[in-house]
């Protein structure tokens, strides 16, 4: 007789639902057999591809949203939260303006601005476009991710320096460092008898910043505000009042108080507006990504079902010897509930476990195979960050445990079922 079968009668009279004896059994189902080859194989696809999909999907959802968070970090960091614009007439009182604002609780700081579209040339003669922000030397201390980021120079008497601040990426691509002059061009001119002619004019580099985001390092340039006032023909007046609130997804709450302590018509808007597309698209994209991944988890789940419908059949004649010698339905179905149960929560422990060690070395991992293929993986000039981000969230990471271990447990039901319903004459019929 079966050395499983053997054990049912040392079963204590009465012992409840996933006793000793069932987890037994349902374990020695599980180890491998020589003539159980095909079965130990099946059951080892399941727990590899159970495994690979949890961390798969850990790791695409960390890195997404670490892509999410870096870039709306940086993006906060240097573009206000809420940006007022006046509509009346230019907005010549923005001292008083941004220090009235500054008194709406819930607001950190304002800063007038005066923002304008430029040619940038530099030493090798080669340009590009630039988009230069007036902003005074104590509102650019506070823009930390820039005054905190200064790889060369200082912004140390930035208002009285008549020099300008950029960004490492376009510092490179134009071949300056620090002490040189960039030339700017702006269209927007002298008005003379001929029409309006651009105005040309070198600036010393005073600082050179790397905020981690290529597109502003490579097309941001900060210029002291009373100079962006005379190049930009604005001499008594700002352009915008950028607002930084302490919570941006409680913009809407400061919208009316902002517009109240403005105390003139004003057009605001907010950061979500001004990037809607483009936050769209990645929780579109993040959707989409979560749905496919899955996929993988649910063909191991379909690997588990196969492997348990042959275990049932290799296993008809123990089925009728245990169901003879006083086995119940619940107890069969039990058994092979857990054998198939156990791929599941293991596959998915090994995957959770898989997924965090990856997590915490991806930007390593990334190094290592730009560093074998020979090429750059994903290319800051594509993906604005020059350094791939993982950031895990405790609720996705649970969601997609549960969900690996809920596709576990339904793929063992129908082989379960089957097996308990099958009644001692009918089971030898297997063999």
């Amino acid at each position: 007789m079966n050395t499983v079968t053997s054990t049912v009668a040392a079963k204590p009279a009465g012992a409840g639902p996933f006793s000793v004896f069932e987890r037994m059994v349902a374990w020695r189902y599980l180890r491998s057999r020589r003539k159980e080859t095909v079965i130990s194989v099946i059951a080892s696809i399941s727990f590899l591809g159970i495994m690979l999909g949890v961390a798969t999907l850990i790791v695409v959802m960390a890195v997404m949203n670490g892509f999410r968070a870096e870039l709306l970090t940086r993006i906060l960091g240097i573009n206000g939260h809420l940006v007022v614009q006046p509509l009346d007439t230019p907005l010549e009182d923005y001292d008083a303006v941004a220090q009235r604002i500054n008194g709406v609780a819930g607001v950190k700081f304002a800063i007038p601005l005066i923002d304008g579209q430029v040619l940038a040339s530099g030493a090798v003669g080669a340009g590009t476009g630039a988009l230069v922000r007036g902003i005074s030397g104590d509102n650019l201390d506070k823009l930390t991710i820039v005054s905190k980021n200064i790889k060369h120079g200082s912004l140390a008497g930035f208002d009285q320096s008549e020099g300008v601040a950029l960004g490492q990426r376009m510092a490179n691509n134009l071949g300056l460092v620090l002490g040189d002059s960039i030339t700017l061009v702006s269209p927007d001119g002298d008005v003379t008898p001929m029409g309006t002619t651009p105005r040309v004019k070198s600036y010393p580099i005073v600082a050179i910043f790397e905020v981690g985001m290529s597109e502003f390092d490579s097309s941001v340039i900060f210029m002291p505000f009373e100079e962006a006032q005379l190049y930009f023909n604005m001499e008594g007046r700002a352009q915008t009042i950028e607002v930084f609130v302490e919570n941006p997804d409680n913009v809407d709450q400061l919208r009316e108080l902002v517009e109240i302590a403005a105390a003139r018509q004003v057009y605001i808007t907010d950061w979500r507006q001004r990037n809607e597309t483009f936050f769209s698209a990645l929780q579109v994209e993040r959707n989409v990504m979560f749905m496919i991944l899955t996929l993988i988890v649910l063909v191991a789940a379909l690997n588990i079902i196969s492997g348990l419908i042959m275990l049932v059949k290799d296993k008809g004649r123990d089925i009728a010897i245990l169901r003879t010698m006083g086995a119940t339905r619940g107890a069969i179905m039990r058994i092979f509930l857990m054998t198939g149960a156990a791929i599941g929560v293991t596959g998915t422990i090994a995957g959770v476990i898989l997924g965090v060690v990856l997590c915490l070395n991806v930007e390593r991992i990334r190094q290592f195979f730009s560093w074998l293929s020979g090429t750059v993986l994903f290319n800051p000039e594509l993906y604005f960050l020059s350094q791939l981000p993982a950031k895990m969230e405790f609720g996705e990471t649970m969601s997609v445990i549960l969900m690996a271990l809920a596709l576990s447990f339904f793929a063992t039901l129908f082989p379960a079922w089957r097996a308990a319903k099958l009644d001692p004459v009918e089971a030898l019929r297997y063999e």
